[in-house]
């Protein structure tokens, strides 16, 4: 409750990042770099304090070096090095670190590891590549080995991209155009390209433009934001309004240490999550103002328009209330299951059910929810995911029965049908060992930097809950508790010895990873001793504090920590317990 805005719902925190930090200075500097040297110095300063010892840089200041964020980290200070010592230091030190793994930043070796590390996923391979080229990393030539991006398809409809097998992500799009026609701008190409791309230009800005919020911010992203308004820079389009809005957001966003997160915040997300760990201690901990502020904000953060920027229909919720924020199939079911917590009024359940009715037009062919766009089966953040899935299971199932006689016949029977499809592709998805692996959520010391844990916890909390709602068939129940079953297994037998749950067994825990495997196995009295054995390890780290761990996974894979993450999964897994039954002295 202390961590409650003033507004009446939760704003959470979200790591700075380096990365995000790096393409903002670079931005900024672009545009001008005498007008914002205030906070280009800010930045540089972060970075300076944040470097790790071996003089490398994480997604995080609790991650392992990594090669795409130090690389950018590189071209960033590569600008201001030869013009201040202490700048020059640690472009040495992360030059350094660069070398050993293999990578001479004066050679073409840099292109050629970031195009095999993402291979065919040009999302963030061709803007990394773009930045350093931009910054003289590794020299003139820098751009004849960048792949060009064909901005010109922007300029299609977009009921067309899911049949162009694109090489970008579908949420993407901005660093597409602008990225693309810097790229154009910079490298040589035949004559026929040259003419289709000189005249795609200005719609394709005249589309960038129109996708751009209020806020300034692409997705509310600063590295989005950053590569985009650099690019428009650099490719000549300073005076653009979509460049002055950027840079607006860029500089608004910097925080009064220097660093900068990879998005505002997920208020949404968290503040879902926030009345989720209450369970049935909500009433009685929220009064009656304060669940009619919640509501209130709730209501108000449902898209109710075409989106601008993917055209999604009206009805679904993104991950925050600024208006970057582009409805999604996890935060859509998060606001469904929130609301149905905190009020049955109409406006709500009028509410509920169109985000019921977003979320069908959302599922694929295969049964399965994306994230944010039907249909874009290239690339894997575009597709069908076991975790947004078994969430949307739990989220129609219980507005079915919570809103009975406000759907039509047909839109009911259409639900059921999402429900018995949702069930399957579970079914179809759940690995020989019983786990399920997430999309937005991910462990670090993991080579694969998978997590089955977190899916598997959360695909059976979910599908726990649908069970107990007794609303679905006799053999759809019965194929649930397989699931169920198998998925409890797995978690049982990936308990570390000292009782915490990493993302696999001898993966070492987290506050998070193991407050969500005891709440997937706080069902009944048979797994009271291991979650007990969980909870005994949980009360020792929060005597130490509630320290958040990176295994958040955002655009193009960059990792995060969120301030709330452990505060909510730990009182949600708390609070299971206690239902279950209540704790002796």
């Amino acid at each position: 409750m202390e961590e409650m805005n003033p507004d009446g719902y939760w704003k959470g925190e979200l790591s700075s990042s380096a990365l995000a930090v790096a393409v903002s200075i670079a931005a900024l500097h672009f545009h001008d770099s005498r007008e914002h040297k205030p906070e280009i110095q800010r930045g540089l300063n972060w970075l300076q304090q944040h470097v790790n010892t071996d003089g490398s840089f994480g997604d995080t200041v609790d991650s392992p070096g990594n090669v795409s964020t130090s690389l950018l980290v590189y071209a960033a200070v590569n600008l201001y090095a030869a013009t201040d010592e202490t700048t020059n230091l640690l472009r040495k030190k992360v030059r350094g670190w660069l070398v050993k793994k293999g990578i001479d930043v004066e050679s073409d070796e840099v292109s050629r590891f970031i195009l095999n590390h993402y291979q065919k996923d040009y999302t963030f391979s061709v803007p990394i590549l773009t930045l350093c080229g931009l910054c003289g990393v590794p020299g003139p030539e820098a751009f004849r080995s960048v792949p060009q991006l064909p901005f010109e398809l922007a300029l299609l409809p977009r009921g067309f991209y899911r049949f162009l097998k694109l090489s970008v992500v579908s949420y993407a799009i901005p660093a597409l155009v602008a990225v693309g026609i810097v790229v154009y701008k910079k490298k040589r190409s035949n004559f026929l390209w040259r003419l289709i791309r000189h005249f795609s230009i200005k719609p394709a800005l005249k589309r960038l433009q129109a996708m751009m919020p209020e806020s300034g911010g692409f997705l509310e992203a600063i590295p989005l934001t950053a590569f985009v308004s650099l690019s428009l820079v650099e490719a000549g389009y300073r005076n653009l309004s979509v460049v002055d809005e950027g840079i607006a957001f860029l500089k608004r966003t910097q925080r009064a240490d220097g660093g900068w997160p990879i998005d505002v915040d997920l208020s949404t997300w968290v503040t879902t999550l926030a009345v989720k760990s209450m369970r049935s201690n909500l009433h009685a901990k929220l009064g009656e103002e304060q669940k009619d502020k919640l509501i209130s904000h709730l209501l108000k953060c449902q898209n109710k328009v075409i989106h601008p920027f993917n055209g999604s229909r009206p009805g679904g919720w993104g991950w925050t209330s600024y208006p970057g924020s582009v409805p999604d199939g996890d935060d859509t079911p998060g606001v469904i299951l929130a609301l149905l917590k905190l009020g049955d009024k109409p406006e709500v359940l009028k509410a509920i059910m169109k985000g019921c009715l977003w979320l069908k037009d959302l599922q694929n062919s295969d049964g399965g929810f994306p994230t944010f766009s039907r249909g874009w089966g290239k690339l894997p953040f575009d597709q069908s995911t076991s975790d947004l899935t078994g969430h949307c299971v739990l989220a129609l199932t219980t507005a079915l029965s919570a809103c009975a006689g406000g759907f039509t016949a047909a839109e009911s029977t259409a639900i059921r049908r999402m429900i018995r499809d949702a069930i399957s592709f579970l079914e179809s998805k759940q690995r020989d060992d019983g786990s399920w692996i997430p999309l937005w959520f991910g462990n670090q010391q993991m080579s694969d930097h998978s997590n089955p844990v977190y899916g598997t916890a959360r695909v059976v909390t979910y599908l726990q809950d649908t069970i107990s709602l007794e609303m679905l068939e006799a053999g759809e129940l019965e194929i649930i508790r397989k699931m169920v079953g198998k998925g409890q297994t797995f978690l049982q037998q990936n308990q570390n010895e000292d009782g915490s749950w990493g993302a696999a067994l001898g993966v070492s825990g987290s506050i998070e990873e193991t407050a969500l495997a005891i709440s997937a196995l706080a069902e009944n009295h048979s797994h009271r001793e291991i979650c007990d054995h969980g909870l005994t390890w949980l009360f020792n780290k929060e005597k130490e504090g509630m320290k958040a761990a990176p295994i958040g996974l955002y655009f193009a894979s960059l990792w995060y920590f969120e301030k709330l993450y452990p505060l909510t999964f730990y009182l949600e897994a708390v609070n299971k317990l206690l239902e279950l039954e209540p704790f002796d002295d």
